[in-house]
């Protein structure tokens, strides 16, 4: 039973890691104009440079939640489990966020599917990690 919560664990963060790192090059990559041409209309509300910063704390969170628990699992290093916990809470507060600055501007289309799927992944990541770590 703790091998396949573990497998879970691992699998569930993989995912969160991917989409994560993802956007945060995405963000890290793109211009605020061609973001703004996407339809990333938020970007001109927001002070400049926060972009980059989210972007960067996408990047960051996501290289956490999976390098902690592989850390810990194949090189015994107990000191990166709080990193890959905290890393997958910062990602959840970076969601929720995202989700209230979304469903205030009245961007439905990006809270309904992705924005909850990588909100609730990023959530059982964290639980996961904190709860089961690793064998």
């Amino acid at each position: 039973m703790n091998i396949f919560i573990t497998v879970a664990a691992l699998a569930v963060s993989l995912y969160v890691a991917y989409a994560f790192i993802k956007a945060g090059l995405d963000k890290l990559r793109t211009s605020d104009a061609d973001l703004l041409k996407r339809g990333w209309g938020w970007v001109e509300k927001f002070p400049k440079g926060s972009t980059k910063f989210i972007g960067l704390a996408e990047l960051l969170g996501g290289l956490g939640v999976i390098l902690a628990p592989v850390a810990v699992t194949v090189f015994n290093f107990d000191w990166a489990l709080p990193l890959g916990v905290a890393a997958g809470a910062g990602l959840t507060l970076v969601m929720v966020l995202a989700n209230l600055i979304h469903i205030v501007r009245k961007e439905f289309k990006y809270t309904y599917k992705t924005g909850l799927m990588l909100l609730a992944a990023t959530v059982l990541a964290t639980v996961l990690l904190a709860f089961y770590p690793t064998v």
